[in-house]
């Protein structure tokens, strides 16, 4: 009876989490357009006709804001980038399975960070 520890998450779970995975690409890539199409659009907000002062610190603030939406669009680059590996983890059925201590790991766990390679356990241990 000791065969109940389970290697791996069956297809039926395998399956649940693609579809959780793809949800979040699709929101992943909509949110990266939007960041794009926005630092792409901030060239002219119709401030050539305010004071000078102003018209510069609006300058410094669209900057910031450029450099902000680089950051998070590469952050979210990335974001699909570890969802598109976690499709091909469940692919190959080793998704679910933490790259450290070779256990499951936790389901809720990864209804909340579906790209997770490393357990609890392990991610504790790196400290």
């Amino acid at each position: 009876m000791g065969q109940d520890i389970k290697v791996r998450y069956s297809d039926k779970e395998l399956e649940e989490f693609r579809v959780l995975i793809e949800e979040k690409i699709e929101k992943a890539k909509s949110h990266l357009e939007l960041l794009r199409s926005s630092y792409m659009n901030d060239g002219n907000n119709g401030t050539d006709d305010t004071a000078p002062t102003f018209k510069a610190f609006e300058e410094g603030s669209e900057t910031m804001s450029k450099e902000a939406n680089t950051q998070l669009a590469i952050r979210q680059e990335k974001f699909i980038r570890d969802l598109k590996n976690a499709l091909l983890r469940i692919e190959n059925k080793t998704y679910g399975i933490c790259r450290v201590t070779g256990k499951l790991i936790n389901k809720e766990r990864l209804k909340l960070v579906p790209h997770a390679t490393l357990s609890i356990e392990a991610k504790n241990m790196q400290k």
